[in-house]
């Protein structure tokens, strides 16, 4: 017969392995967005989606392994009492029982993460921006001096597809998770509410990134093919 003790830390264990492989696998999407538009030139990596799934499951498994290994010593999954901060009752979960090694394992590697992720949607941002500008560069030769001071809607639905690209990157890399860290004090309700709504839409803009980047590379084929198609028929017609 099992014992409730050994299922609640198999329990805390597998709830602890998710998250960091929910985290691990942020970081691997801000490099492969890296990868993906600043270093478009020579980024062939032999085995590149084996590399990035030994990372994404391997890293965390590696860590709740240790863990796991440490019972002996300290047991540090298991049945956990919290406070609830709304009617200071308390309630039994599986989870870290150690707080030392939650706040100091779990803080530091999200931490870690966010920050390689901003540092990536800032590097991805300013790439976009640049972009943007050389684009309404080549636009704007040959127009007229004055009518660059005017409104122009054009340019304002590119600012209003820049902040929406921008922000729709913001919850494909995670960075909202940040919001985690500003969950305290009389503001608790507001960032918890902010924290819930992007942080749930980080699948769909996933998913919508995956759709787009397929689209994209299915256009460039169709035109590759069509540009092609031509060359052969005249080479044929020479004979």
């Amino acid at each position: 017969m099992v014992e409730p003790d050994g299922v609640c830390m198999v329990v805390a264990a597998a709830l602890h392995y998710f998250l960091l492989c929910t985290f691990t696998w942020m970081a691997i999407e801000g490099l492969h967005l890296y990868l993906l538009l600043i270093k478009v030139f020579n980024t062939y990596y032999k085995h590149y989606i084996v590399k990035l799934s030994a990372a994404g499951w391997g890293i965390p498994g590696l860590i709740v392994g240790v863990s796991l290994a440490m019972k002996d010593y300290k047991q540090l999954y298991g049945i956990t009492v919290v406070t609830m901060g709304d009617s200071n009752t308390t309630k039994s979960i599986c989870w870290i029982t150690d707080n030392t090694f939650f706040y100091s394992l779990n803080l530091v590697y999200v931490t870690v993460i966010i920050i390689f992720n901003t540092a990536i949607l800032l590097t991805v941002s300013s790439h976009i921006c640049q972009m943007k500008r050389v684009l309404r560069t080549n636009k704007n030769v040959g127009t007229k001096v004055g009518e660059s001071s005017q409104w122009d809607p054009v340019r304002f639905n590119e600012s209003c597809k820049s902040s929406i690209t921008v922000m729709s990157l913001t919850c494909l890399l995670g960075t909202s998770w940040g919001l985690a860290f500003l969950g305290l004090g009389y503001v608790n309700y507001t960032v918890l509410y902010l924290f819930c709504i992007l942080n749930s839409t980080q699948g769909f803009f996933i998913f919508l990134w995956i759709c787009l980047s397929t689209k994209k590379e299915w256009k460039r084929e169709d035109e590759t093919k069509i540009t092609s198609t031509p060359m052969k028929s005249s080479g044929l017609k020479s004979d």
